[in-house]
């Protein structure tokens, strides 16, 4: 199958440039292609995963991925689908933010000898001279086009820097250096992109009068339209420190019937079929393809190691089996409980509430548990010799859970 209606069939796609082209383009060669990530926070969430798995499906059927780093356009910011300009960040805190970034990337794309790509755009955006942007770049765009594109023309209103308005010019000119460089031909990404993409595709055909394109990947809803990622304590991260393995799995294990299908289909590489088959399941059933969602995910973005360790905690959780010491723990010493015994302030440190005023409207609310015991009464005490040697089990409604160990 044309790698292009590969992922159409998985429902990747939303739109494309020239598509008549693009599709010979992929039979005639083997095709270069980028996305570009600006390093605005030191992980990725689960929005930034689908052009990942799009570029790893491609990268599979035998064309060349490039993992462009955005260490100078993040200086900048993106104004597309913001309200208010972006906070700035310093060049060290750009620079640490790639370098966790680019360990994640590594888990969906090869970057062996020959493979894959990794650059950062700070390589020539950072020691651009103005001027010569200007007259070199500057003078292919035009601001009433520019102001038309929807990047742009929402945020009129709120106010437009003149920092955040050189954003496409810049973007534009990543492309034209990975043209340049490698060759590149094609830049894909998330469908909220489009105006920023064709405006780099121009740029190449103006400048170097050559064939350049676009592909966009459509943007994830639940199929009730609320935000795909979301969880209770915020976006779905990949970094393990700010959502555990066990909580990323337990993201997936939970997701709607009517949206497993669709899941399958993005965010693991299991053949269609499977993926229909898996889909079709009914009832009871269902959750068979939600276990297998939930591991596949969680493998790719956390290793099999850790999938299998969630697997296991939300058997012996949920199931009845599996293994009871894998389940999300969290520490607390005697002295920790003897400044400050309230189960509140214990809910806080498992992780369970972000604050002390959260974790009081979950007990009230009657959404905390020590083990199967319901806990209504806010000022509830724990002493050290409330904890059983396996440690004292605490949850959050009915699939939140934390084992509490007894420090030395």
């Amino acid at each position: 199958m044309h790698i292009l209606d590969t992922l159409k069939e998985r429902g990747f796609i939303a739109q494309m440039s020239y598509e008549e082209e693009l599709y010979k383009l992929f039979e005639r060669e083997q095709v270069t292609y980028y996305e570009g990530t600006d390093p605005t926070a030191d992980s990725l969430h689960i929005g930034h995963c689908l052009p990942l798995f799009a570029m790893a499906h491609m990268q599979r059927a035998g064309h060349r991925p490039i993992a462009l780093m955005g260490g100078g356009t993040a200086m900048i910011g993106d104004p597309s689908g913001k309200t208010d300009m972006r906070s700035m960040l310093t060049v060290e805190q750009i620079d640490a933010n790639i370098r966790k970034v680019q360990k994640q990337v590594a888990r969906f794309l090869d970057f062996s000898e020959g493979k894959a790509i990794l650059v950062n755009n700070a390589d020539w955006l950072r020691s651009l001279n103005f001027l010569d942007f200007m007259r070199e770049i500057g003078a292919h765009f035009s601001v009433n086009r520019m102001l038309a594109a929807d990047c742009y023309r929402l945020r009129m209103e709120k106010g437009l820097s003149f920092l955040e308005f050189t954003y496409m010019p810049m973007q534009s000119y990543d492309f034209l250096q990975l043209f340049k460089r490698y060759g590149c031909r094609l830049q894909v990404g998330g469908d909220d992109q489009w105006c920023n993409m064709l405006s780099g595709a121009d740029l190449i055909r103006r400048k170097e009068q050559e064939a350049a394109y676009v592909a966009t990947f459509n943007l994830i809803a639940n199929s009730d339209g609320s935000k795909m990622g979301k969880t209770v304590a915020g976006a779905l991260w990949l970094d393990p420190e700010r959502v555990s393995p066990y909580d990323f799995y337990q993201y997936w294990r939970n997701v709607m019937d009517a949206d497993v299908e669709r899941y399958l289909a993005l965010f693991t590489f299991l053949p269609m079929d499977e993926v229909r088959r898996l889909g079709a399941l009914k009832d009871a059933q269902i959750n068979d393809a939600k276990r297998v969602l939930a591991y596949e995910v969680t493998k790719i973005v956390h290793g099999e190691v850790e999938a299998e360790a969630a697997q296991k905690a939300a058997a012996a959780l949920f199931g009845g089996g599996g293994d009871a010491q894998a389940v999300p723990t969290a520490q607390v010493t005697a002295g920790e409980l003897a400044e400050d015994a309230r189960l509140t302030t214990l809910v806080v440190r498992a992780g369970l509430a972000a604050s002390n005023s959260e974790a009081r409207k979950l007990v009230q609310g009657g959404g905390v548990y020590i083990g199967e015991e319901q806990i209504t009464d806010v000022n509830r005490a724990v002493s050290a010799g409330d904890f059983p040697s396996e440690g004292l089990l605490l949850r959050k409604g009915k699939k939140s859970y934390c084992r509490v160990m007894l420090a030395e």
